[in-house]
């Protein structure tokens, strides 16, 4: 749809004159829109300015985007200081701890609601409010795929709490405290107490997990903007960053700035470069590659694991140091990261205020601080991901090194096998469970499909057992994914999963298993003549309840990890490339 002028030029519509309703008169499609629009109270002037979408995923369920309504109030104030007019509209909000059977499983139907909803309603421009550990990149996937001027705004971290004279926060601690129940370290009424201590705000998680990786990973593509990562969400801080927002938004629509010149090869490889200088989630590569998938760009993994071994952690945060993201943000959040990182970043890569990274970057003081290492001085001296390949994971697997036990990353042992995540729960804490220190832990079948939706339960806990008699650390390898928030030598994404048949289906209690994380590599150490008697003998999972409905679209369409657990028919029919490729400025 098209508006005439009257010398015959024609222009693009903008406004409520975008997307009209098909009722087969153009002009009365408009007519009705306002007439409906203005029920609301709406005058003609304030219709006729430049729209800018607001996306409210609060919800009750979700305690992440309890600060939205604030938010959203600030970003509107912000549009209105610029000429334009907010208007706000609901999508899916997805709360990780609140999410059946996984938060994973409902990422890709967030997408497509944020896409459909950008698309079918008229704006100029969109904020995307999100934190919670699926909703960023299901809202920058739905973004990508809209292309319309858009600008990511973080909901921001909780705050953190104190239990007995000990600083506290989800969930690093949540796993932390609950491991000392399970050992018997503490008891049942501490762990009562400490329940309520953990969270002392609404927001995300206040360590590096997936919601503060994925924070950190949009201002680093330069959709989020410049410091917009790392205010908490009950601060002004991150009242101002959302008015702010709300203004840029306005800007980005009259310039015609869309995600397609932001989302660049180079903005990825700068964000894949953050992911390991951070010690982020091992989520953020799955997340990142379904972005990236979007734009047309899949993620080379093992270039990936190059960048690896040249970017040092410089964020002193747990799990992989000691610190929360309100020290971060103390430390001046991404942007100190971003200025100790800028000989290993492009610099001419744009950012949503129409400036390039390094314009941004000439803007940030130095000042002296303790959360942000130099990259003389890291605090792990290669990247917090490592990227692993062998007879176990032929098309991969990763291993959050920066977060794991440096005794365990060279290991050769017996595997203890688990086939699902019901074998698990039944079996891990039967004191005649034949399972020793040194053993393997092995989860089966909690891949995309085997799960389904791939949850996090790649953390497996030691077993009581062992547990009690002081057990911190063990090797556990699976098909699934962790939260970032956890800690430990834990292979992750084994790719092809079980459900599939990959070798991971083959494995047996008693087989030996290598991993090697200096040579990059995982083995299960079985004879091809037995490993080809058991893929005779091997019968694959059926998928329940899958005849109708979301859950049938899901199996039908779901990739595997290396490619994001995107759907198939959401990434584009034609890709560009393969990214990381280029060597930075």
């Amino acid at each position: 749809m098209v508006d005439k002028k009257t010398d015959g030029a024609v222009v693009t519509p903008t406004g409520l004159r975008k997307g009209l309703t098909n009722y087969g008169d153009t002009g009365f499609s408009l007519f009705l829109r306002k007439a409906f629009i203005k029920g609301a109270g709406y005058t003609d002037d304030a219709l006729d300015r430049t729209i800018v979408g607001i996306i409210n995923t609060g919800s009750g369920f979700n305690p992440c985007h309890g600060n939205a309504p604030q938010l959203i109030e600030a970003v509107k104030r912000g549009v209105m200081l610029a000429g334009g007019l907010a208007i706000d509209f609901p999508t899916i909000s997805i709360g990780e701890s609140f999410s059946s059977p996984t938060s994973m499983y409902l990422r890709n139907l967030m997408s497509m609601d944020t896409e459909e909803m950008i698309c079918a309603q008229p704006m100029d421009a969109v904020v995307l409010i999100g934190g919670c550990d699926k909703t960023v990149p299901a809202q920058l996937m739905g973004a990508a795929s809209a292309n319309i001027p858009t600008v990511q705004l973080i909901t921001g971290s909780m705050l953190t709490g104190g239990h007995r004279g000990v600083r506290v926060g989800a969930c690093t601690d949540c796993r932390r405290y609950w491991g000392q129940y399970r050992g018997q370290e503490i008891d049942e009424a501490e762990i009562v107490e400490v329940n309520s201590r953990l969270v002392a705000s609404v927001g995300t998680c206040s360590v590096m997990g997936t919601a503060s990786t994925m924070a950190c990973i949009g201002e680093a593509l330069g959709i989020v903007l410049p410091g917009g990562a790392t205010p908490p969400a009950v601060t002004s801080d991150r009242m101002r960053i959302a008015e702010l927002t709300g203004k840029q938004a306005v800007e980005m629509a009259r310039t015609g700035l869309t995600p397609d010149k932001i989302l660049t090869p180079k903005a990825f490889e700068n964000a894949l470069r953050v992911l390991l200088a951070i010690g982020g989630s091992t989520n953020g590569i799955v997340h990142l590659t379904a972005i990236a998938g979007r734009m047309g760009y899949d993620v080379d993994l093992e270039a990936f694991d190059r960048m690896s071994r040249d970017t040092p952690v410089l964020v002193d945060l747990k799990p992989s140091g000691q610190h929360y993201m309100e020290d971060l943000h103390r430390a001046g959040g991404l942007q100190t990261v971003l200025r100790e990182l800028r000989p290993l970043l492009h610099l001419d890569a744009l950012t949503v205020t129409g400036r390039t990274l390094g314009e941004e970057l000439d803007d940030v003081p130095a000042f002296t601080q303790e959360v942000v290492r130099s990259v003389n001085d890291p605090i792990y001296p290669v990247g917090g991901i490592a990227f692993l390949r062998g007879s176990l994971a032929p098309e991969g697997a990763i291993i959050k090194q920066s977060a794991a036990d440096a005794t365990l990353m060279e290991h050769e042992g017996r595997a203890v096998v688990f086939e699902n995540s019901e074998d698990l729960a039944l079996r891990l804490d039967d004191p005649d469970l034949d399972v020793n220190a040194d053993d393997i832990l092995v989860l089966k079948n909690i891949g995309p499909i085997g799960a389904p939706g791939m949850p996090e339960a790649g953390y497996l806990p030691i077993p009581k057992k062992l547990a009690r008699a002081g057990v911190k650390d063990m090797v556990r390898i699976s098909d699934g994914r962790m939260s970032g928030t956890a800690a430990g030598t834990i292979v992750l994404h084994v790719t092809p999963e079980a459900a599939l048949g990959g070798p991971l289906a083959l494995v047996q209690s008693g087989d030996k298993i290598r991993l090697s994380v200096s040579q990059r590599s995982i083995d299960l150490l079985v004879a091809d003549e037995e490993l080809k008697r058991r893929r005779a003998a091997l019968v694959l999972p059926t998928p329940q309840n899958a005849e109708r409905g979301y859950r049938k679209l899901f199996f039908e369409q779901i990739t595997q990890a290396d490619k994001g657990c995107d759907f198939k028919f959401l990434r584009p029919p034609t890709m560009h490339g393969r990214i990381p490729t280029t060597p930075h400025d």
